[in-house]
């Protein structure tokens, strides 16, 4: 048992019942053991049953705001080129959509190749920018809150860096690594790394200061301070620090892409552009945003079962 998680047993200090003490060993020994039965008190849902038609109603009401708002939007879309024009419509970008996606892993040479080799070849970028972002975000970030002078020191730094657009960045990483593909991923990291900073050393300086003075009161190693105590009460933060990471870098990977060139959605969406395919480039906006939108709710589920755990 821990120092920080002794407690007094106060349930053994508690008067024995003697009252068979006076009993005959026999007797004791004779008497049936009664076993008292837990009885589990139903509540009223599970007495019932939900009706099929309330948890239809249930649904409707959760699924239909986002429903009709996409049925709005594509609503608009279809009026607004109904007249034709360079925009194709719903229906023409649907045809393109199926035939695209009929076959989303060919391979025809280095510079054509399916929409998912071009998908997966900037998840690719963007988990390597961003997991070497984290190595070096959150441990900076547990650096900086736990010491004023060097969260005083390299405050401005960042304050004066994390403005410049990610993009600014990428020459610098075409001038350093002579290659495209690592170019845009330093562009990731540099893009990812601030959020991860910042969120992380805030929460160390909101923990609240009783814990420290325990811990030190305790004589507990940094190593022991900073897993038992600061991780578990900077993890919120620190995970509102990654989400907000990553869709930060998912948006930059696209443009840094179109000017980098070789394989992925930012190349593959100016190759479209040079060919004049206008419905694969509203395609490849629809992939972006849904692919998008996965990795932003998967690190919110991650969140919510990561903080249940630790609670």
């Amino acid at each position: 048992m821990s120092a920080m998680t002794m407690s007094v047993d106060f349930a053994a200090a508690k008067p024995v019942d003697d009252t068979m003490n006076n009993q005959p060993v026999a007797e004791v020994a004779a008497e049936p053991v009664k076993e008292k039965k837990m009885e589990k008190t139903a509540t009223p849902a599970e007495q019932t049953g939900t009706p099929f038609s309330e948890r239809l109603a249930a649904f409707g009401r959760v699924s239909m705001p986002p429903v009709l708002g996409m049925l709005i939007m594509i609503g608009i879309w279809y009026v607004a080129t109904l007249k034709g024009g360079s925009i194709p419509g719903p229906v023409q970008t649907w045809d393109a959509a199926v035939t695209l996606f009929a076959d989303p892993f060919y391979r025809n040479g280095p510079n054509d190749q399916g929409i998912g080799w071009n998908i997966l070849s900037s998840l690719q970028r963007v988990g390597i920018g961003f997991g070497f972002a984290a190595l070096v975000g959150i441990p900076l970030g547990f650096i900086l809150g736990r010491s004023a002078f060097l969260s005083a020191m390299i405050n401005p730094i960042i304050s004066l860096l994390r403005p410049v657009s990610p993009l600014a960045w990428l020459p610098i990483g075409l001038l350093v690594f002579k290659k495209a593909d690592p170019a845009a991923t330093y562009t990731i990291f540099i893009c990812s790394i601030w959020p991860m900073i910042m969120n992380t050393a805030q929460g160390v300086q909101r923990v609240p200061q009783d814990y420290l003075n325990v811990a030190r009161v305790l004589a507990l190693s940094e190593w022991k301070v900073v897993t038992k105590i600061l991780f578990p009460a900077v993890l919120p933060y620190m995970l509102t620090g990654i989400r907000l990471s990553i869709g930060t870098a998912w948006l930059v990977i696209v443009a840094a892409e179109m000017l980098t060139g070789g394989v992925g959605i930012g190349f593959w969406v100016w190759d479209e552009w040079n060919n004049l395919k206008v419905e694969h480039i509203i395609i490849a906006i629809f992939v972006i945003g849904i692919v998008g939108l996965i990795l932003e709710q998967s690190l919110i589920l991650l969140a919510k079962k990561l903080t249940k755990e630790s609670a």
